[in-house]
């Protein structure tokens, strides 16, 4: 079953990156200033001269009409090209639907109820469904997918902001205090083969030994792939990966 979009998105071309919010992408001859939903870099991807696909909004009280929704890893005049979604905020809703349409009861078999922006202790997490917390992550640091030869890249450096993460899964852990099952998704809008730390960050090894205490408290973390066309979002597969991440260091 596909999350449909209510309107189909746009193909255009991605000239430039101005800054963390905004691109120049090229839309039917017409160069204009579109939303980039997230502001770190999205793997080692030169983000000149590649394809995008681009959602439309007719919200007048917003600065761009369209907002980038996923990039191309394949030549740009490649005919069945491969997408990457980027936008992860996005992420939420398209689970949210999974997880009402009963789509991933092999992680969540039990709930009657789904909330969401639930607090728990100093954050808010994504999801409470019946008793379980769930918190959503989409990594875009590196990406787990091949590119074809014309996609050029550049050299970045290591990922620092952990802060977040860390209270996030300490919080995820404590609430199995009173609660049975508490997940970390790792969510991903294109098919990743298993997600892997392939550029350490600079708190790799606090992050590590973080995760492998709250997995001795009981956390699961689990990885879906979805995959990205201009008609919707589709759920691919999704599996239990916390044996993975089990003493890292």
């Amino acid at each position: 079953m596909k999350y449909e979009f209510d309107v189909p998105l746009i193909e255009g071309k991605v000239l430039k990156r101005n800054s963390q919010f905004t691109l120049d992408v090229e839309i039917n001859g017409n160069v204009e200033k579109v939303h980039c939903p997230t502001t770190g870099r999205i793997g080692d991807i030169d983000l000149k001269n590649i394809a995008g696909l681009l959602s439309t909004s007719d919200n007048p009280k917003r600065k761009t009409k369209y907002t980038l929704e996923a990039i191309s890893v394949s030549n740009p005049d490649r005919k069945n090209k491969k997408w990457v979604g980027i936008n992860q905020i996005a992420s939420n809703k398209y689970i949210e639907f999974f997880l009402k349409k009963h789509l991933m009861d092999n992680m969540l078999p039990e709930y009657d109820e789904i909330r969401r922006e639930v607090r728990l202790g100093k954050s808010k997490l994504d999801f409470l469904a019946g008793d379980t917390y769930l918190e959503v992550k989409t990594p875009l640091q590196t990406l787990q997918i091949e590119y074809d030869t014309n996609i050029k890249t550049k050299k970045v450096t290591s990922f620092s902001s952990t802060d977040r993460f860390i209270k996030h899964i300490n919080e995820l852990a404590d609430s199995l205090e009173s609660n049975e099952k508490a997940i970390l998704l790792n969510t991903f809008q294109y098919d990743n083969p298993g997600y892997e730390i392939l550029n350490p960050s600079t708190n790799y090894y606090e992050v590590s030994a973080n995760v492998d205490k709250c997995i001795e408290k009981g956390l699961e973390i689990w990885q879906v792939n979805m995959n990205i066309d201009p008609e919707g979002m589709e759920l691919i597969r999704y599996w239990n990966t916390t044996e993975n991440f089990r003493k890292i260091i």
